[in-house]
């Protein structure tokens, strides 16, 4: 079983880890993961640092990094985990695939919390109300690599209120702790997957046909739970691939001055599905489309002409801000399960 802590600035999360410990559990810091990146690559520990190389790591290995190199350690040993330092959604959802996971808030008023921050007296700490307010705000992105704690927060499977003593917080995490034991062995038990998670398992096992290593993206068309279509990034029949003749790059110059690299070697995903789907007939109108990658513009504008009304995306594309927009204009229905942009060379 793998608990894990996420809550405000000084609610209480290392006193419930420390008190799991004595039951057990062993305690794995995200924060920890960064340092011993720092220490790999030389760096001296300071915040700065830290904030700077965990940005880095979410940037180029996914919002998720940190989490899924917690997933990795823990399955080594089959142990019961406790883990702090949880501030990103998608680093929850990394843990959440090993079935066992549940997340915990501790939560307790901000006048509470004030008090505990004076009382230990750090000298990083926020020195006044407000300072502690800012650095709640800065802990509280929209987006992006940052911290997203109201999100954590928000996915949080139980709350535990720590608003008294320690001995009455111990009392609280004692009961929680029997209720989630109870939870977990009941998780043993075989469970189905959602029907979205099936079908992107599905998009996972078309992506492993793909052509071109820049994403090596999949889709899938959906309607009434039945597939449609499948599709991969590949060139067109008989057109040499990337993966035997190299990429072909183009630059694009947009509007605001940026310029980006494109292979054009090869189709999108979305239109081999598309393609697929007109060459045999098949309607695809009301259908749901699962990919890998969001869609480019050109792709969304494909998608909504087609008459899909839903797209479900694994992650964010580099320049899907256009499709976006375009996608809200018409109407669809987008949801990303990890809002982490795919990097690749030559981008």
């Amino acid at each position: 079983m793998i608990i894990g802590i996420t809550g405000m600035y000084c609610s209480g999360k290392d006193t419930v880890a420390e008190h799991l410990e004595t039951k057990g559990f062993v305690h794995l810091s995200l924060s920890d993961l960064i340092r011993e990146e720092l220490g790999r690559r030389g760096i001296e520990v300071t915040r700065d640092n830290l904030i700077r190389v965990a940005n880095e790591m979410s940037e180029t290995q996914g919002h998720g990094v940190l989490g899924e190199r917690a997933l990795a350690r823990m399955k080594e040993k089959k142990q019961d985990y406790v883990v702090s330092g949880v501030l990103h959604p998608a680093e929850a959802k990394a843990l959440m695939k090993h079935g066992h996971f549940f997340l915990v808030e501790v939560r307790a008023p901000i006048s509470t919390r004030f008090k505990r921050v004076k009382k230990r007296n750090r000298n990083q700490d926020p020195q006044t109300l407000k300072e502690l307010k800012e650095k709640e705000k800065f802990d509280n992105q929209d987006g992006g690599p940052g911290h997203q704690l109201t999100k954590v927060i928000n996915m949080a499977n139980y709350v535990l209120i720590n608003d008294r003593t320690k001995a009455v917080q111990k009392k609280k995490v004692d009961k929680l702790l029997g209720d989630l034991r109870g939870k977990a062995a009941k998780l043993s038990e075989y469970v189905r997957p959602t029907w979205d998670e099936y079908f992107m398992g599905i998009v996972d096992a078309v992506s492993t046909r793909a052509t071109c290593d820049r994403g090596r993206t999949a889709v899938i068309l959906v309607r009434d739970k039945r597939i449609l279509a499948t599709g991969y990034v590949g060139s067109p029949i008989g057109a040499p691939h990337c993966d035997d003749a190299g990429h072909l790059m183009k630059k694009v110059t947009h509007e605001d001055g940026r310029v980006s690299q494109h292979c054009m070697r090869t189709n999108h995903a979305e239109v081999n599905a598309v393609s697929l789907a007109a060459r045999n007939g098949t309607a695809i109108e009301g259908a749901t489309l699962y990919c890998k990658l969001a869609p480019c513009y050109t792709c969304a504008k494909m998608i909504i002409n087609a008459g899909i009304i839903r797209v479900v995306c694994q992650k964010r594309y580099h320049a899907d801000t256009e499709s976006y927009d375009l996608f809200k204009q018409a109407k669809i229905k987008v949801e990303v399960l990890d809002d982490a942009v795919e990097k690749y060379k030559n981008q």
